[in-house]
């Protein structure tokens, strides 16, 4: 089913899109096509064509590196192998294998849209672009590749790295995230993709004349748009080209597949491209944490709901001023109780967005569990169960390290 780009998107249908006669739509998505082809990295989820198994990874790799990606995509298809198990699955298993990626609102987003096509699409994964932009946690890019990298459609995407490549290649100067240069990225991103549906329907077209007449027309397409479809490869041509070649910092414009088309590399502005604005400076925050023992079990409490880290596992902790009190004291203020002895554990530097956070651990031996308890007791081979906080899984390690623990 071809995608409706509905009014949400105010994006044309694909038949009234004409591509702008001056911009070099037909030779950029040629040398797009031909570079993907040669040079594609060889990526799990590169190698099915199942929604499902797309859709996990494009979820995963939201502000996310590919090498950190590949392993937990693996547990989560072995582990959650269709919608229907991913709907189901248990909301601490679903933390689990997501723990250490980070921004846990993703999982949880990812449930309850597989909960959607369970109930909604009969577990089957909506191949329509405006079913597909509804379900929880999906946006506008993450739709357009899922129905392009998927099904083959001609759904336009832009991401951090395919806004760097068409601004460079274009030379835009304007800032890409306000509204009307973005706009007009996304209108470029169409035009690229829309003509490369073009393309493909035409060369297929070539291709059973060809046939028809016993001649292979196998070189009339590159291998890689030959087995995912133009569509889909052009849109990872221009992910890719960003992530290997068009890179922030130190660019490989040598090297680079479009160099003669780049605006950008012609006027020496490749630098200076895309426009955005300088990041807010980062954020000093302290925290200290307890590590409290008692009879071979450890105090571990779970975040609520509608907090960050939400239903993830921590140490107890609290966040203190620069100049914070003694740790026996916070300990006291946190408990309600005195502690005879207090033992520096150890120390993690974190970061989360624009914070700079420095957690300081200590280990408490407790005879009597404390009057203000807020958490359960877990022996290290519960908690390596449950799934911690980014933080907090560095403090559990040192501990099983300590304690001889895997």
């Amino acid at each position: 089913m071809v995608s409706t780009f509905g009014s949400r998107l105010k994006l044309s249908a694909m038949s009234a899109l004409s591509p702008n006669p001056k911009r070099p739509t037909k030779k950029l998505v040629a040398a797009l096509l031909d570079w993907f082809a040669a040079n594609a990295r060889d990526l799990p989820w590169r190698r099915t064509r199942d929604p499902y198994a797309i859709w996990i990874s494009e979820i995963m790799l939201q502000q996310t590196q590919v090498k950190t990606v590949i392993p937990f995509w693996n547990r989560w298809l072995k582990e959650l192998p269709t919608v229907e198990a991913a709907a189901q699955a248990p909301s601490a298993k679903i933390h689990k294998l997501w723990e250490g990626l980070g921004y846990y609102t993703r999982v949880r987003n990812l449930q309850k849209a597989a909960q959607v096509i369970v109930e909604k699409h009969g577990g089957k994964f909506p191949e329509n672009f405006d079913e597909v932009l509804a379900l929880p946690g999906i946006g506008r890019y993450t739709a357009g590749a899922i129905c392009s990298i998927a099904f083959n459609q001609p759904t336009p995407i832009l991401d951090g790295n395919v806004i760097r490549v068409l601004t460079r290649i274009f030379g835009i100067a304007e800032n890409p995230k306000e509204k009307q240069t973005n706009a007009r990225l996304w209108q470029l991103a169409e035009e690229l993709v829309t003509h490369a549906a073009r393309l493909n329907s035409s060369r297929s077209s070539r291709r059973e004349e060809a046939h028809s007449k016993g001649r292979s027309g196998q070189s009339l397409l590159t291998s890689a748009a030959t087995c995912l479809g133009s569509c889909s490869a052009l849109n990872q041509s221009l992910m890719e080209l960003g992530a290997l070649v068009c890179s922030p910092r130190n660019p490989q414009c040598l090297i680079c597949p479009v160099k003669k088309l780049c605006v950008a590399l012609k006027e020496n502005r490749v630098e200076h491209l895309p426009n955005l604005v300088k990041r807010e400076a980062a954020t000093a925050r302290q925290f200290v944490a307890f590590v409290v023992a008692r009879n071979g079990r450890f105090l571990v409490r779970q975040r609520p709901a509608g907090v960050v880290n939400a239903q993830l596992w921590e140490f107890p902790n609290v966040e203190c001023p620069a100049a914070r009190p003694g740790a026996k004291e916070i300990f006291s203020g946190l408990f309600k109780t005195e502690a005879a002895e207090i033992h520096s554990f150890c120390t993690v530097k974190h970061s989360i967005t624009r914070y700079r956070i420095t957690l300081e651990a200590f280990i408490i031996q407790l005879q009597q569990a404390p009057q203000k308890t807020d958490g359960l007791w877990r022996t290290p081979a519960q908690m390596q169960r449950l799934a911690f906080t980014s933080a907090h899984r560095k403090v559990l390690r040192a501990l099983n390290a300590r304690a001889g623990c895997k």
